[in-house]
């Protein structure tokens, strides 16, 4: 039996979530706006960033041909 270890949770911001999603700016955008990726939440007063959690579990749900 293997343990899956995730790294501690923590607000990812844009350039991590593109290189982890292999999606640009504009798709993730996209994809948020249509319900289908996680949510950006705001993290200061010109700053966004995503839980990793949620991003993480997105990428494996793609992954495991949930979407």
């Amino acid at each position: 039996m293997s343990m899956v270890v995730r790294p501690p949770r923590r607000v990812m911001r844009l350039p991590e979530v593109k290189h982890v999603s292999g999606y640009g700016r504009a798709h993730i955008y996209d994809l948020m706006k249509k319900g289908r990726f996680p949510k950006a939440r705001k993290i200061g007063p010109r700053a966004v960033g995503w839980d990793s959690e949620e991003v993480h579990a997105w990428v494996a749900a793609q992954l495991d041909g949930e979407a």
